[in-house]
């Protein structure tokens, strides 16, 4: 009865099982772990991130103060007039007189240009000229003789006039006396009134072709004008084939070889006229709606500041720059001489406070419509307006705070990424 007893308490203990072993947490565990990287990985495939180390980013502090409206310009010291050398004919160079760099006067021989095809056009033209105006001088001699011959025939009919009145007035006399017949004082009468008739008829005559002869005359003095133009431009021509300094100066850009070919008005070289200096720049055709004449700009050269103004714009675009040309206020500095290289502060605007951004290379990925925002070790994409730049600082207009940190690096890396993870 007693084991009985004890066998049915010993039934009615209840068994507390384990509910987890080791194995089985062990493979949760690995499940659970398996899924975190499944759904990293997935977080990563819709999210691009890109993990870069601190060393080789630059990453700037958004900063507030005064924006100096200026472009740095590497500017280059000219003459303030040069006068472009060149030929009106192309050609081979066949004789050099003198070379780069050297001071002319106005006149002095450069070099001659051989041109055969052009000689040979300049003698037929001076040939066929001068044929003409032999031709025009027989034309007048021929129209001063016609009327020299005029002038005799009235002479010859006056006279023959004179002759006849006389006669009439004798015969009318002696008709009147009887002494002569009617048959005879008619032919003396017929005879004056005809070379009456004929000195008018002669006169009129004369008188017509004079007018006729003035305006031939005139017509041949035109034309012999004209020829004698065209006469001293080949002459011109020829003399130009000899190219002469147009003006006091000193040579440059001058390089002529025997046998080198130039095109009609290719520039040959310069001439500086040495009266002063002027800066020559090229500017960055981000600024060629706001650069204008009459601006400022100011250079150093031995330890002394030099005030200048922008005199002329150049807006042609070569190699995404344009030009402009810089002369000093007042006398330009002594010791300048062509070629020296001056670092040259262009003034746009006014200094104004605005919130800074240190310039970098992360402008030519974006164009400045974003940048990567750095917090906590990360940076993000973040939209942003960026207005006016100087040679150190952008502007920010819209989308940054001051003490932002931004990459200002180079993009090209992990522009295509959402978001870049810096490991320090």
């Amino acid at each position: 009865m007693k084991e009985t007893k004890l066998a049915t308490e010993h039934m009615d203990k209840k068994i507390e099982k384990k509910r987890f072993s080791t194995k089985t947490l062990l493979i949760i565990g690995g499940t659970i772990a398996f899924v975190a990287v499944v759904i990293y990985g997935y977080t990563l495939s819709l999210k691009k991130v890109y993990s870069a180390d601190a060393d080789k980013l630059t990453i700037s502090k958004v900063e507030y103060g005064d924006f100096e409206d200026v472009v740095l310009l590497n500017a280059s010291v000219v003459p303030l007039t040069s006068v472009i050398v060149s030929s009106s004919e192309g050609g081979t160079v066949a004789q050099i007189f003198t070379e780069n760099g050297a001071s002319v006067v106005k006149g002095t021989p450069l070099l001659r240009i051989s041109n055969s095809n052009a000689m040979l056009s300049y003698t037929s033209g001076q040939t066929a000229a001068t044929e003409q105006i032999n031709q025009l001088r027989k034309s007048r001699l021929d129209l001063e003789q016609n009327q020299r011959v005029l002038n005799q025939d009235v002479l010859d009919v006056e006279n023959s006039l004179k002759t006849a009145a006389r006669q009439y007035r004798l015969d009318s006399s002696l008709f009147a006396k009887k002494v002569i017949t009617l048959q005879e004082f008619n032919k003396s009468s017929q005879d004056f009134e005809y070379y009456q008739g004929k000195l008018k008829i002669v006169r009129q005559a004369v008188k017509q072709e004079n007018q006729s002869r003035k305006m031939q005359l005139a017509q041949i003095d035109q034309s012999m004008g004209q020829m004698n133009e065209s006469l001293e431009m080949i002459r011109k021509n020829i003399e130009n084939m000899t190219i002469k300094a147009p003006v006091s100066g000193k040579l440059s850009s001058y390089d002529p070889v025997i046998g080198k070919s130039y095109n009609a008005n290719e520039m040959i070289g310069k001439i500086d006229v040495l009266q002063g200096y002027k800066l020559q720049a090229g500017v960055d055709e981000y600024y060629i709606n706001r650069v204008k004449e009459g601006q400022t700009a100011s250079c150093e050269f031995n330890g002394k500041t030099y005030n200048l103004t922008v005199s002329k714009v150049i807006p042609e675009v070569t190699s995404g720059q344009f030009q402009v040309e810089m002369v000093f206020k007042g006398a330009a500095p002594d010791g300048l001489r062509r070629g020296l290289s001056l670092q040259t502060k262009l003034t746009l605007s006014d200094n104004s406070k605005s919130l800074l951004l240190a310039q970098g290379q992360f402008f030519q990925s974006t164009g400045g419509s974003w940048v990567f925002l750095v917090t906590n070790g990360k940076a993000v994409k973040k939209n942003v307006k960026i207005g006016r730049k100087n040679y150190l600082y952008y502007e920010i207009l819209d989308g940054l705070q001051k003490g932002d940190e931004v990459i200002t690096s180079s993009y090209d890396q992990f522009n295509q990424y959402d978001q870049v993870d810096i490991n320090k």
